[in-house]
């Protein structure tokens, strides 16, 4: 429908119009903006929540718009490598894999709230809340997947080697076997959220969705009894826009990644950004706290390592730190100690870097410096995951160079030296090459016994999925471990903590309503994904334990609206 055809159909009074939009305070002679458009349910956001709440609430005979704040579809989904966890998947249960609800209920719980956890409570120690939204991911994620996959919307396909993040705790009775990936990515499963980005708009255009680019929220109407009935827009030109919604609107369009203020303001250490979409601002937060709703866990975000030059440049394109990859590389501090396993997962390894000196008054691992030989420079390096160590003819203005040490201490120095205004003024301590000297000889007994007596470098599961390649050895001990050359070149990069994005901003229940402070639903009003408040806490269960819940909810969010939405 048109503007203008749209303009004929929803002119009213001026009186029915103010009651509508709750603009009360107008002169009741004066004419009321039409809306641009009307439809069933209005969706912000593309990614993988908006296009999946499309597609459920079209499946049930809705009329949808997706309304787009960027240039293009696909957000940060489309960044991703859209690994997908499904607990209690069909092709586990196809498999003979168990994956009972009360154990993966407990293995999250221990992650997500391990200073309450109790396996004999009742709740395993979660709130009511953080348990009824576990158990939705649980009953749903299956469902919802396997209905994308049978519409053609995101065909899928089982990895059922990929092991949880943790799977050597004793309550990961399913350690292996909960991820999904899109039928058609590629075998090493980077490219995930392109192909679902594809298949899924691809689908929704099909299916008579509308999809607006350039299409920024900035106020959620509502009539006089407090019901949400539509959204107030933005075009690319500056145009006001509205859209009615019958059944109601749902937001998904992403976390706070890209907005400063709220970063310092509610993150839980000093976050130099990250590689969502840079349109991920926290809209959200705004406009839900503008009509009463609840925040809750915004003080957590999906963490990864990142590149500082990156960071601060706000480049479009940065990758989180997925996979650290080399075996004779290592990382250390500014006084040249390493102080971490550096094949940690992403999200854990990120949280390493808040730790705070008291006596120092200082964060001394702000900026961690990646050291590597040319070694692995030959054989380690890749495009993918956010590596840092990556091929000829990429870019690797990150990438910091030395013929030897003595030379890449003062090529790290004079780089730190061109971002002290977001430092704090970090520099190398004085004695750091002698430091990095002493953990490079100690690093490099390691490699060779095969065994890191400081850190356990390479001994969990998940350390070696993400170790990336490698050159073969014959005999060797620990598959992510290699001493450093004793001669140069070498190669440096600065990395800082980062997120994939925030996970906090309005609560809403198991069916995607947003609610208020007093925990009562706003009517009309959904959210989906990292806009909205996550019961994981500062957990990161496993490889896709972003997008499972984000179909999950996408379902019964969908579901609800249709259930509860008013047709009119």
């Amino acid at each position: 429908m048109d503007a203008t055809t749209s303009r004929r159909r929803f002119v009213t009074g001026a009186t029915a119009a103010a009651a509508t939009l709750g603009l009360a305070a107008r002169p009741a002679a004066a004419a009321e903006p039409a809306f641009d458009g009307e439809f069933d349910l209005v969706v912000c956001g593309s990614g993988a929540g908006g296009l999946a709440s499309a597609l459920f609430a079209r499946w049930q005979g809705a009329s949808v718009v997706v309304l787009e704040k960027a240039g293009s579809i696909g957000g940060t989904t489309n960044k991703a490598a859209f690994w997908y966890w499904v607990p209690n998947n069909a092709a586990m249960r196809k498999a003979g894999m168990s994956d009972p609800k009360p154990d993966f209920l407990k293995y999250v719980a221990r992650l997500s709230n391990p200073q309450g956890y109790d396996p004999a409570a009742p709740r395993y120690g979660l709130s009511a809340w953080e348990y009824e939204m576990c158990e939705a991911f649980y009953d749903s994620a299956s469902p919802a997947a396997e209905l994308l996959a049978e519409r053609g919307a995101l065909p899928y396909r089982h990895v059922a080697d990929v092991p949880d993040y943790f799977a050597e705790l004793p309550e990961d009775k399913a350690p292996k076997g909960r991820v999904l990936v899109p039928a058609e990515a590629a075998p090493s499963m980077s490219d995930g959220g392109r192909v679902a980005i594809r298949t899924m708009s691809a689908k929704a255009r099909a299916e008579g969705i509308s999809i607006r680019t350039g299409t920024r929220a900035t106020r959620i109407l509502r009539n006089a009894e407090g019901r949400v009935i539509g959204l107030e827009a933005t075009d690319e030109l500056g145009a006001t826009l509205r859209f009615k919604a019958r059944r109601g609107v749902v937001f998904a369009t992403g976390g706070f990644t890209h907005n400063a203020e709220l970063r310092r303001h509610f993150l839980n250490g000093p976050v130099y950004g990250g590689c969502a979409a840079p349109s991920n601002e926290g809209d959200f937060v705004t406009l839900a706290s503008a009509v009463g709703a609840q925040l809750r866990n915004m003080n957590y975000a999906w963490m990864c390592p990142i590149p500082l030059e990156k960071a601060v440049a706000r480049d479009g394109s940065i990758s989180g730190m997925f996979s650290v990859a080399g075996d004779s590389m290592l990382w250390v501090n500014k006084y040249g100690v390493r102080n971490v396993n550096e094949k940690l997962q992403y999200n854990e390894l990120a949280h390493t870097f808040f730790e705070w000196d008291g006596a120092k008054a200082e964060y001394p691992n702000l900026v961690r410096i990646a050291v590597w030989d040319q070694r692995s420079q030959d054989h380690s390096a890749s495009a993918e995951y956010g590596r840092l160590i990556v091929p000829k003819g990429t870019d690797d203005r990150h990438v910091i160079r030395g013929a030897t040490l003595d030379e890449l201490a003062k090529a790290i120095d004079a780089r730190l030296a061109k971002y002290a205004s977001v430092t704090g003024g970090a520099k190398l301590a004085p004695d750091f090459l002698a430091k990095l000297r002493a953990s490079i000889a100690r690093f490099n007994g390691f490699a060779r016994n095969g065994k890191d007596l400081d850190f356990h470098r390479g001994e969990r599961i998940v350390e070696q999925l993400f170790n990336g390649d490698v050159k073969d050895e014959p005999g060797r001990k620990n598959p992510t471990m290699w001493p450093l050359s004793d001669g140069g070149p070498y190669y440096a990069a600065l990395v800082v903590a980062g997120t994939l994005d925030t996970k906090g901003g309005p609560k809403t229940d198991t069916n995607g309503r947003v609610l208020d402070a007093a925990d009562k639903p706003i009517p009309g009003l959904y959210g989906v994904g990292n806009c909205v408040a996550s019961a994981s806490g500062r957990a990161y269960w496993a490889g896709g334990a972003t997008l499972g819940p984000i179909l999950a909810f996408a379902y019964r969010t969908a579901n609800a609206a249709m259930r509860d939405g008013v047709a009119a």
